[in-house]
């Protein structure tokens, strides 16, 4: 069996560290004893739950605390695994799956995508929160994830697509360049 050749080293790199991040959060609530973060309720931009985080190991701890600050966190809002809540809600932890698995599919295929099709995937996030934001529309979990993936997946295909321009543009310099240093050499020689 033969491995798909990778298509960019950097989106490689990208898709290596999304997916050990999406692993992190997964395995967050593990690194807990079970049932001790059941609501982290609260605030973006604040850390509310410092507290519940103290007696936590360094790493957990971490996770959380970033979790914390980005994320609202409501209970309701968010998976349980182990009896305890994720460090993120599900639309964030969609946000992250879709980013994971996007730069996953461009590090190995590589094509053009146009971008205002890829901007499409935004629309589902945008009327899902918006709605919620605006009424009293309440969405659910699974529709908060899967409209989190598919805008996380949107915004990968979008920036594995601009970092190929800037690798083709690198490369065609680079030509350009070694073409300009061979004629100034065989300019050289043939004096």
């Amino acid at each position: 069996m033969r491995l798909p050749k990778i298509s960019s080293r950097a989106v490689l790199v990208f898709f290596i560290i999304s997916a050990a991040w999406v692993g992190l959060l997964v395995a967050a609530p593990f690194m807990v004893p079970a049932n001790t973060l059941k609501d982290l309720s609260g605030r973006v931009g604040y850390h509310d739950n410092d507290i519940q985080f103290r007696d936590l190991g360094a790493l957990p701890r971490a996770i959380y605390w970033i979790g914390d600050l980005e994320c609202h966190q409501i209970a309701s809002r968010s998976y349980f695994l182990n009896g305890n809540e994720m460090p993120f809600c599900s639309r964030d932890l969609g946000l992250f799956l879709g980013i994971a698995l996007g730069f996953g599919l461009m590090a190995f295929y590589r094509y053009k995508v146009n971008p205002l099709y890829v901007l499409l995937g935004l629309v589902p996030i945008g009327l899902d929160g918006g709605l919620q934001a605006v009424t009293s529309y309440e969405s659910t979990n699974p529709l908060r994830i899967t409209t989190g993936l598919v805008a996380g997946a949107a915004l990968a295909l979008l920036i594995a697509h601009f970092m190929f321009v800037i690798q083709e543009d690198v490369e065609k310099s680079r030509e350009q360049t070694a073409r300009e240093e061979a004629a100034r050499s065989k300019e050289r020689a043939d004096r």
